[in-house]
């Protein structure tokens, strides 16, 4: 059995979508201080964290994108939605900010020599990490899907697909055009994912990444893993 880490560090400040507050982490009491109760003393450390529910390696739930009053919220998600088997594409040569066509999509998958069965989660490599993270251009410069592209998935059946950029589309129209999409058709998509340059070329695996279980929560922090057996 091996594990893929495809998650992200949750750190002070961590990059996120200027739409979101930051990520504030602070020590909120560290081994200085000391207790004391009879004979015995005791020290402990721990941090505080103040984050939004879409920082860092998070998934959208429908309520974020979708504002019929029957739009589930992420604890109502079903947890199957989470475990599922899944592909990743390689999609690592289309330019920055481009909007992947459903041809692209379609060479791709080709390339991979696997299909999209129905519940599937389809995660997209477009080397948005490599080339953008940690510099200005993170925020705004990434490539994703065009519109046809994300209904071009939702045909497949699948439960969600998954990107490395903040959003699933470039910014601006193509990214409201994406959530909206999604919502059109009753699947979601991740965020902020690392590491899906080590899934290429290694077939299918069951991907894992639950999230928290926030009341009316629009969206969660996952660890998100790839599973091969």
């Amino acid at each position: 059995m091996e594990l893929i880490d495809l998650s992200r560090e949750i750190h002070h400040r961590t990059p996120a979508h200027p739409s979101h507050p930051p990520v504030i982490v602070t020590v909120w009491n560290d081994h200085e201080e000391v207790k004391r109760a009879g004979d015995t003393v005791f020290t402990s450390k721990s941090l505080s964290l103040s984050i939004s529910d879409h920082s860092t390696t998070h998934v959208d739930a429908p309520c974020h994108f979708n504002p019929a009053a029957d739009a589930p919220s992420i604890e109502q998600v079903p947890l199957e939605d989470f475990y599922t088997e899944a592909i990743c594409l390689d999609l690592s040569d289309v330019p920055l900010r481009h909007q992947v066509t459903v041809p692209e999509m379609e060479q791709a998958l080709a390339r991979s020599g696997q299909e999209i069965r129905p519940r599937d989660t389809v995660l997209l490599y477009m080397a948005v990490n490599e080339r953008l993270f940690g510099s200005p251009g993170y925020l705004e410069d990434f490539p994703g899907l065009h519109v046809d592209a994300v209904h071009w998935l939702a045909d497949h059946g699948i439960v969600m697909f998954g990107v490395e950029a903040i959003s699933p589309a470039p910014a601006g129209e193509p990214n409201y055009k994406a959530h909206i999409a999604c919502a059109e058709r009753g699947i979601t998509h991740m965020e902020c994912l690392a590491n899906l340059d080590r899934l290429i070329g290694r077939g299918r695996f069951r991907f894992i990444g639950f999230p928290l279980r926030i009341r009316g929560g629009t969206g969660s922090p996952i660890r998100a893993v790839a599973l091969f057996e």
